[in-house]
């Protein structure tokens, strides 16, 4: 039963694993602070905000909007947290509200990740006040609980963080707000009333038709994936918890193995003609625009594949375990071991073993029919961010006003059904830097190709990618350099060289490496300084303030210990202020660096330049296959796009 706290108000959490939704009537930020037995927040490292969403155990958003969901696992929390306070403030300097006593009340739930919530706070009584705690989740006697807070400040971020400790509260309270004025273009608009449903919802209309659902928008998912060779264990806590052994029938119907947040495994429009099945529809999904509710429909249907494959493989595994179990039972009597007794045990095991593994098999391939027939309406509806190169969406790609969601970087399949694919996405604007592994991977794919050629795809590769995040980004706000210090990549590059679309000429030998690091090192250095002292207006008019993409190719080759320094900073510090990394690499011919390189190659996302085994998601345990995106032999699309590029930046005077 959902608790209805007021002012003041606890209530125990039965579990530590948790989401805080908030729904509120216009944008606001959300946000957090750790503090210790006394409430105090020990450093800015113990606060998430938009400008930093994740702390170990807490994921905020990353832009004001009418509805959050964080992220909330109390057993992962660092050392000496005793409370998490949930912070709400107002956007400031973009000609909104300026205090909530002009808004809705806001609505807090505490839910666990199945979404039944466990405790509502709605924070009446608000007026002059900007900002506002509004739960607090804190740790009494080994048991946590939360409490219902509502205090307000009518000096906004920075009396609240004054209030709980902060140091230089007022500069941090600036910066944050710096953060969400970057991203308020792409802040989600008010929803209408929220009303009950789950996470997708089924609408009685084609997808030209369909309008924004009435259900808060479904949550940002957390990168899944992991290369567990690589970076060691997810630090995101996965959206919904995994499924264990396959549960029985349910009133003496089938197995369900669909994700709890659909209600059904593929969406579906009303049949055509009565007696025939439902079929799919693009865009089934909440959100506010059709981009984001395709986004929300391909994490949807990643969701319902793995959850759909761990059930059948939990119930494989459930089938044996029991076969086994039945015959120690039965020969566990010597009496049966003589004559046909045992013979007709092990009869009787093995059918029973083939009856529930025969089920499985027929829910599995009922629910996997399904997504394909989903796979193959959404496909084609996809726009040219979320789309492989062989959409025709691309050869009629105009270069946006706007960044999208987020960049399709490649596929996702598993053994089960390979034909099936699942859009692998990464939120834009990256949140991480991507290496793609030019060495010899475990796939059988790399072991057919001699090292050369692996090299030449790797880097083949990251062109692509370079060109796809070109291509999405508004003219002029997306720049690319290229560091190969050897000179190798040539052929590679030429698509990007010839196109004019690349900052500088790539750069080569260790001069050119040298020049490339301290230009874009010293870029970050002073975005971060003026970000922290709330002066973005004082960096110098020479900096391009735009995103930055440094490609680099055959790391090591051509870098001294300075330059691996400033690489290792440029990976950890740059994408917060607009720099990004793509490295062509081979792990072992770094290895002389021995562990010092290690923390990169963990902030990394890696991909192969071939079909790998390689990624591992922590929600259901299962090795994903990444296929890279391709280019159909013979197209030029790439060339149209860098031409398009280049196009568009003439006619807006960035060329």
């Amino acid at each position: 039963m959902t608790a209805e706290l007021v002012r003041g108000q606890n209530h125990t959490l039965p579990q530590t694993r948790l989401e805080i939704r908030v729904s509120a009537g216009t944008p606001v930020v959300a946000g957090a602070t750790l503090g210790d037995e006394r409430g105090t927040v020990r450093g800015v490292e113990w606060i998430a905000h938009p400008g930093s969403p994740q702390l170990p155990g807490l994921e905020v958003s990353q832009q004001a909007a009418a509805d959050h969901r964080l992220a909330v696992d109390l057993e992962a929390l660092p050392d000496g947290v005793h409370r998490v306070t949930v912070l709400l403030a107002l956007p400031v300097g973009v000609g909104g509200p300026t205090r909530f006593g002009a808004v809705p009340a806001p609505f807090v739930a505490v839910t666990g990740l199945d979404g039944a919530e466990i405790a509502t706070f709605t924070l009446t009584g608000l007026d002059a006040e900007s900002a506002v705690s509004a739960l607090e989740l804190y740790r009494r006697q080994d048991a946590w609980k939360v409490r219902a807070v509502g205090q307000g400040y009518a000096g906004g971020l920075a009396e609240m963080l004054a209030d709980q400790g902060v140091a230089e509260a007022a500069g941090l309270a600036g910066s944050i707000q710096e953060a969400v004025t970057r991203s308020l273009a792409r802040s989600v608009a008010p929803p209408p009333p929220r009303t009950p449903g789950g996470d997708r919802v089924r609408h009685p209309t084609g997808a030209a038709d369909h309008r924004p659902p009435t259900p808060p928008p479904a949550p940002e998912p957390p990168e899944p994936l992991t290369d567990p060779a690589t970076t060691g264990p997810a630090q995101t806590a996965p959206p919904h918890p995994a499924p264990g052994p396959a549960a029985g029938p349910s009133g003496g119907g089938p197995i369900n193995y669909a994700h709890p947040g659909r209600q059904h495994a593929a969406p579906t429009a009303p049949p055509a003609q009565p007696g025939q099945p439902a079929q799919p529809v693009a865009g089934d999904a909440t959100g506010w625009s059709m981009d984001e509710r395709l986004y929300n429909q391909i994490w949807g249907m990643f969701e319902d594949l793995a959850r759909a494959v761990a059930a059948y493989r939990s119930a494989v595994d459930f089938a044996e375990s029991r076969m086994d179990q039945e015959l120690d039972r039965a020969l566990s009597d010597p009496r049966n071991r003589i004559g046909g007794a045992g013979d007709r045990a092990r009869e009787t095991a093995r059918a029973k073993r083939d009856e529930l593994t025969s089920r499985a098999r027929e829910a599995l391939d009922r629910d996997l029919a399904q997504l394909a027939a989903e796979s193959a309406v959404v496909e084609p509806a996809l726009p040219a961010a979320y789309a492989g190169w062989g959409n025709p969406v691309w050869h009629a790609h105009r270069i946006p006003m706007e960044i999208p969601m987020a960049l399709r970087i490649g596929d996702l399949h598993l053994p089960e059904r390979t034909d099936l694919r699942i859009p692998l996405l990464v939120r834009l604007p990256l949140e991480r830097g991507i290496w793609v592994d030019s060495g010899r991977a475990a796939s059988e794919a790399a072991a057919l190709i001699d090292t050369d050629r692996l090299r030449r795809l790797a880097m083949e590769t990251a062109v692509a990618h370079a060109a796809r995040l070109l291509a999405v980004y508004p003219p002029g706000e997306f720049a690319v350099h290229v560091i190969d210090p050897a000179g190798s990549a040539a052929g590679p590059l030429a698509p990007l060289v010839e196109a004019g679309v690349l900052a500088g000429p790539p750069a080569a030998g260790p001069g050119g490496v040298a020049s490339v690091l301290a230009h874009l090192t010293r870029r970050v250095d002073l975005v971060q300084m003026a970000v922290r002292a709330g002066a973005a207006d004082s960096l110098p008019p020479d900096l391009d303030t735009g995103e930055q993409l440094l490609v680099v190719n055959d790391f090591p080759h051509g870098f001294d210990d300075r330059a691996v320094t400033q690489l290792r900073y440029l990976a950890d510090e740059g994408p917060s202020v607009g720099v990004h990394l793509l490295m062509v690499a081979d792990r072992e011919e770094a290895s002389a660096y021995g562990p010092v390189l290690d923390p990169l190659w963990r902030s990394l996302l890696r991909i192969t330049p071939v079909a790998d085994s390689h990624l591992a998601d922590p929600w259901v345990g299962h090795a994903w296959t990444y296929e890279p995106l391709t280019i159909p032999p013979g197209s030029r699309v790439l060339e149209q796009v860098l031409a398009a590029v280049a196009a568009a930046r003439r006619a807006a005077g960035r060329s």
